[in-house]
């Protein structure tokens, strides 16, 4: 797209104020859906990223990686089973989980970002024991549920100037692993660092009133009005536990979530810079 100097000036006037607003404070994306396998959105993901740290927003990038779980472990002839929308986990599962998610995909993020010219350490919940987990419930195995967050070695990664690019496994104190839900994982997290945002990219637009209707997005959702809005059948499906992520975030302490559509190019930018958002944000009641 050609622009003129006149209107390039006029753009980044615009978003000064946004600019002031987020320098200095740590926003957390969490990273998953459409904008992960595909080559164009993923660049379009790290250019955001890689621009909101150089105006001095300390990110944290939470990514997820189940499409590509289910492609390698189909790879080695074993067959992916869902309960209530989380994956049964046993050892073997576990164990790659784990090399696809703390190996190749976090590798892969951390690279794609070096290349683009920014800098970031990729992590996973196991180091420095930053994500400790206990089974959720016997029938999905190693599938955990989040006891406690470390986010010591993340604000050592910040403070070093890098992006810390974070894995969502875990573990516990006898060593075991365990396969944690992202949404989760960045709800806990952002609550955790006292973030300014979260922001969550999906394939949708956000919340609609109307399934059939992308006209009819909720910009604004206060925690207090989510029971009624899932009572309602506004908020189903795999929407449920993506929401309450969103509240539970509030609650510990994240001051706006945002669920935005991450099949839209730089839609962490046209969120946070500028006036008009795209997405679903949530507040406190």
């Amino acid at each position: 797209m050609n622009i003129s100097n006149a209107q390039r000036a006029t753009v980044l006037v615009h978003a000064l104020p946004y600019i002031q607003e987020y320098t200095g404070k740590i926003v957390v994306v969490k990273y998953g859906g459409n904008a992960m396998v595909n080559e164009k959105l993923q660049n379009s993901v790290m250019r955001d990223i890689i621009l909101l740290s150089l105006i001095g927003v300390k990110v944290v990038l939470v990514h997820g990686g189940g499409p590509e779980i289910t492609d390698m472990l189909t790879k080695i002839g074993k067959k992916s089973e869902f309960v209530d929308g989380l994956r049964v986990t046993d050892r073997e599962t576990v164990e790659v989980t784990q090399m696809v998610l703390a190996g190749k995909i976090n590798k892969n993020l951390v690279n794609l970002i070096q290349n683009m010219g920014g800098t970031a350490m990729g992590l996973s919940g196991i180091d420095g024991h930053m994500i400790e987990a206990s089974p959720k419930s016997e029938k999905l195995g190693f599938v955990g549920e989040i006891t406690n967050i470390n986010p010591k070695p993340i604000l050592d990664v910040i403070g070093n100037g890098y992006i810390p690019v974070i894995s969502t496994v875990g573990c516990d104190c006898s060593g075991n692993v365990y396969n944690i839900n992202a949404d989760t994982a960045a709800a806990r997290i952002a609550g955790k660092l006292g973030a300014e945002s979260l922001i969550s990219l999906t394939d949708t637009s956000g919340i609609l009133m109307d399934k059939n209707d992308p006209e009819s997005l909720i910009s604004k959702i206060r925690v207090n009005e989510v029971p009624q809005l899932i009572s309602d059948g506004v908020i189903d499906g795999g929407m449920i536990p993506k929401a309450q992520c969103c509240v539970n975030a509030i609650r510990g302490g994240v001051n706006r979530v945002f669920i935005i559509d991450g099949r839209v190019p730089h839609s962490i930018l046209i969120e946070m810079l500028t006036n008009e958002g795209i997405g679903t944000m949530f507040v406190d009641e």
